[in-house]
């Protein structure tokens, strides 16, 4: 009986000792990293952000033009460019100012494996690490913007745990104009926002960059840093998130959780509900969360770069408002120049009294449907179970809701 009960002791330590064994050899995985394009903040801040790709022709230029405004930026860093000037990269750093990784040569991470991924990001770090002697953790920017689940799941493991995108894309490497640049920024500036440029010579982001400023402070805006900006993030009202997936729009996603479309745009600070990415986070906001609207009637003249629901959100009203008060067939299409009537909320006309049938006629659109039953296009989307508003056939029977 002893020697049994001996016999039993020794299998259970070896399994026990086994067990270890099996776990210290697995694998540990981090949490993906974090897909941000903005903060969700009432605040007026916003991050200049540069990415440093190849030649950072213009680094000096640009850290004069910081240092004279007192703004602290956040530079994305590729190896490759911190091989060619290391001493640009240590002026960076000798300023204050923060610094991510941009990859070792700028390769679409959604086209390479996950061990390249990572080593992309290990040689950029090792090499800006060596060259200033600061780690480019926690922040990461993938090139090109290329990211999905596979990205985030292996730079999160690399130890990258915020993917920055951005909010507002000068494109600045395309060459445009100073004007054009400052314009596009400050048309669609919204709090929490992330403003993407780059150092490059073929930019004319210098010139740009005193005019923008200027605008952005008479704005009320503040600067500050990436690790800044995350700081004045607001919690969700409802206390949920969602992480947008391939295939989704913001319609389909406002249709899961309850809630309009227009809400999720406010939450979430969108200039754009069209313009929503996989991998991002989104804020899903009470039903009584939404902004107030106007309490008159006012007029706004269209200016470069703005679209309807930009528009809509400055002024707290909806799309559907705009459209109804201005007769317009399509929200895509206004032009610069126009004056638009941003009426009141309460100065619409109220919906009809019982449920209709409507069957969709060649040329129809959900949005010109809505405007004739005095509904709007997300409550026609709800009761036909329609996950994109853009999607309706010739022949479809629609039910008008109340």
């Amino acid at each position: 009986m002893i020697k049994k009960y001996k016999l039993v002791k020794i299998v259970a330590a070896l399994v026990a000792s086994l067990l270890m064994m099996i776990s210290l050899t697995l694998p540990v995985f981090a949490a993906p990293s974090q897909a941000v394009y903005r903060v969700n903040t009432t605040a007026k801040v916003v991050s200049f952000t540069f990415d440093d790709g190849s030649d950072g022709g213009h680094i000096n230029e640009i850290l004069a033009i910081l240092a004279k405004n007192n703004i602290k930026a956040t530079f994305f860093l590729t190896g490759v460019a911190t091989q060619q000037h290391p001493s640009l990269i240590r002026n960076i750093v000798n300023q204050g100012h923060e610094i991510g990784n941009h990859s070792f040569n700028h390769p679409d991470f959604a086209k390479i494996s996950t061990a390249q991924m990572k080593d992309q990001l290990n040689r950029t770090e090792t090499i800006v690490k060596n060259a200033t002697g600061k780690t480019t953790k926690p922040f990461f920017r993938p090139p090109f913007g290329a990211s999905n689940t596979t990205v985030l799941n292996a730079v999160g493991d690399a130890g990258y745990t915020k993917t920055i995108m951005w909010t507002i894309d000068t494109v600045d490497w395309r060459g445009d104009s100073a004007a054009t640049m400052t314009n596009k920024v400050v048309n669609n500036i919204v709090p929490g926002a992330i403003i993407l440029m780059h150092t490059g010579q073929d930019t004319f982001t210098p010139e740009a960059l005193p005019g923008m400023i200027s605008k952005l402070k008479s704005l009320g805006y503040k600067f500050v840093t990436v690790s800044q900006l995350l700081t004045y993030q607001s919690s969700s009202p409802t206390g949920k998130t969602h992480i947008v997936k391939s295939g989704e729009t913001l319609y389909s996603i406002a249709l899961r959780y309850g809630v309009t479309v227009q809400q999720l745009a406010t939450a979430n600070r969108l200039a754009n509900p069209n313009l929503i990415r996989v991998g991002q986070v989104l804020t899903i906001p009470g039903t009584g969360g939404t902004t107030p609207p106007p309490t008159t009637t006012t007029r706004h003249t269209v200016r470069t770069g703005e679209t309807l629901y930009a528009i809509a959100l400055r002024y707290g009203t909806t799309v559907q408002q705009i459209v109804a008060a201005n007769k317009i067939t399509n929200p895509n299409l206004i032009r610069v120049g126009q004056v638009l009537t941003i009426p009141a909320r309460s100065q619409t006309t109220p919906p009809p009294t019982s449920t209709i049938k409507y069957t969709v006629k060649s040329g129809d659109t959900l949005y010109r449907i809505a405007q004739r039953y005095n509904t709007t296009a997300l409550e026609i989307a709800r009761a036909n179970n329609i996950a994109n508003l853009n999607l309706i056939r010739v022949g479809q029977v629609l039910t008008i809701p109340n």
